[in-house]
Formats: C-alpha cells, sequence, structure tokens
C-alpha cells in the first residue's frame, strides 16, 4: 500500500463516526410528522431486526435514517428537495458505499407500507457492512476435545 493511502474499509469507517452534527440533535428534536411516522416503524429494531440512527452525520451531511450494519441511508424528502439540489449529496454518500433510498413526504403518507416493504427489501439486497469471517479459533464439534 502505497504512502499516505488508507485502506477503503478504514475509509469506510471513518466516513461515520458515530458523532453527530451540532444541528442533528434540533433535527432530532424537531422531527416532521413524516420523519416521526418512519422512525416510529423502524426504531428499536422494528424493521427485520436492523438497527437505525436517525438524524446521523457521514462526513459534512446529516441524512435522515441510516443503517450503519447495511451502509443504508433513507430519505424522506419534503418539497425543499429536487434530484438536482441533492445530487452532491448523493454522490457523496454513494462514493463511500452507502446505497440512498429517498422517498418523497407523500409517499411516506399515501404508500408507507409499500415504503416499508422497499426498505425491507433494500435491507435484503444489500450487503453487510461487517463481512462475516470464520473464527481463527472455532469452537470444537460434539465429540471433539
Amino acid at each position: 500500500m502505497g504512502e499516505g493511502l488508507i485502506p477503503y474499509t478504514l475509509t469506510l469507517w471513518l466516513s461515520f463516526d458515530g458523532r453527530s452534527a451540532p444541528h442533528a440533535a434540533r433535527l432530532r428534536r424537531d422531527q416532521t410528522d413524516v420523519e416521526q411516522r418512519f422512525w416510529m416503524a423502524v426504531r428499536d429494531r422494528r424493521l427485520q431486526g436492523f438497527k437505525f440512527r436517525r438524524q446521523a452525520t457521514i462526513g459534512n451531511y446529516v441524512v435522515n435514517f441510516l443503517c450503519v450494519e447495511k451502509m443504508l441511508v433513507v430519505e424522506l424528502d419534503g418539497g425543499q428537495h429536487s434530484e438536482f439540489a441533492d445530487a452532491d449529496r448523493t454522490h457523496f454518500l454513494e462514493a463511500r458505499g452507502y446505497r440512498v433510498l429517498r422517498f418523497w413526504n407523500n409517499d411516506v403518507l399515501e404508500n408507507f407500507e409499500g415504503v416499508l416493504r422497499t426498505v425491507s427489501e433494500a435491507l435484503e439486497a444489500s450487503v453487510s457492512r461487517r463481512t462475516r469471517r470464520p473464527s481463527p479459533n472455532p469452537l470444537p464439534q460434539a465429540g471433539e476435545g
């Protein structure tokens, strides 16, 4: 590895450091009705047992919802958002290995089950951030020892 290069997996780890941007706490406290509805469906591992964070900081961006294990970002967008305006943000996230799902607020209000189904399918299809490797010290099988 060349001098100054950081392995890709370490770069992914560093891109989400677990700390919140200063305004993320305000965003969590002042969440919209749509965000609150989605949060109630995914909090406490309610969606397929996966942990979601809300208003999580990745780089300079605060994303609505994040499943770190599956590298999945869910954005709920109101009228202030547009595909063009969010292109840099999406590119930044995707360049770091995150899959970004965007839903309009009216999709969440009018087709909530469809939104949850789409997120569930994305969770199933996403590659886990932590790849499972065989243990270097496996437990003995029955009859061994």
